[in-house]
């Protein structure tokens, strides 16, 4: 039997080390499929210890056995599986991340869509920022449009909504307050902007009430596509860096359910790393500078 297929604990200098078995790794692995979507393979079984050992020492549980135990009761279960997705994604996020593929969201895809809204009278505009983590992309969004639209944002019904399946990361995002780590890389322009919609107070960066009212931040489980249908009529949605978290399965499902629910005409972001190859070819790619994006034609 190889040290994966035991869960009896051994010590690192004074701190004990619990590992998983085979069956409570693939236990634990279920539960936190079905609540996120996340599949661990069994070469990452190793970071799930690393996390769960955090955790049992904060519950002062002694081992995986009574951990599973406690996991699996109802009204530990959401959770203990909440701490754990926070634990095991990593929340990468700051203000105007992947600046090309901003401009080319204000400079072109907004100007297409609001010239086709106006054609049809159409005055709503909804914009979906499907993986919002702690902000920062929804509110980078929101400046983009006040900086690009300007006054004639009052001539628009605006749908700014942020969703994620953390609520520990939603309260940041409602919260609105910064560090200067979600600043990086940032040009002269973007600094500018920082300046005029952040208040500098004891070391963090407040966020302006005017940039805050625009948008609204609720829990979603991508993982559901019976939930994701609330967000039919959606004109642009983001969901940047979380396909990497998903096996084949869910990836296919989920952007099957962000082309279902976008408008004709719609626009699919997402990482610049990430493709829909071998997910979806329902998609047509569009080209703008420094950046590629998905439309629904």
């Amino acid at each position: 039997m190889t040290l994966f297929e035991t869960s009896a604990p051994f010590q690192i200098g004074f701190q004990t080390v619990r590992k998983l078995s085979a069956d409570q790794f693939k236990s634990i692995r279920d539960m936190l499929y079905e609540h996120s979507g996340i599949f661990f393979t069994e070469n990452k079984q190793y970071l799930l210890e690393s996390r769960l050992n955090r955790r049992l020492n904060e519950l002062k549980q002694d081992s995986m056995a009574e951990y599973l135990e406690y996991i699996k009761h109802p009204v530990n279960r959401k959770v203990e599986l909440s701490f754990l997705y926070n634990h095991v994604t990593i929340n990468e996020t700051y203000f105007f991340r992947y600046a090309n593929q901003l401009n080319a969201f204000a400079n072109g895809i907004i100007p297409n869509l609001l010239k086709e809204k106006k054609a049809t009278g159409n005055s709503r505009l909804r914009i979906w920022s499907a993986a919002s983590s702690s902000g920062e992309e929804l509110y980078s969004i929101a400046i983009y449009l006040q900086e690009t639209l300007g006054i004639g944002l009052k001539q628009w019904f605006l749908d700014l909504v942020g969703t994620d399946i953390s609520q520990k990361m939603l309260e940041r995002a409602r919260e609105a307050i910064y560090t200067t780590n979600s600043f990086r890389s940032m040009d002269a322009e973007h600094t500018r902007w920082v300046d005029k919609y952040f208040v500098a107070l004891n070391g963090s960066q407040y966020l302006n009430h005017a940039i805050k009212n625009m948008v609204k931040f609720n829990y979603l489980n991508l993982n559901d596509s019976i939930a994701i249908r609330r967000f039919q009529g959606t004109d642009v949605i983001f969901c940047r860096n979380v396909l990497i978290y998903f096996d084949q399965a869910t990836k296919i499902r989920v952007i099957k359910n962000f082309y279902d629910v976008l408008n004709p005409g719609g626009y699919l972001l997402l990482g610049e790393a990430e493709s829909l190859h071998e997910i979806s070819s329902s998609f047509k790619v569009e080209h703008h500078p420094g950046a590629f994006v998905y439309k629904k034609e």
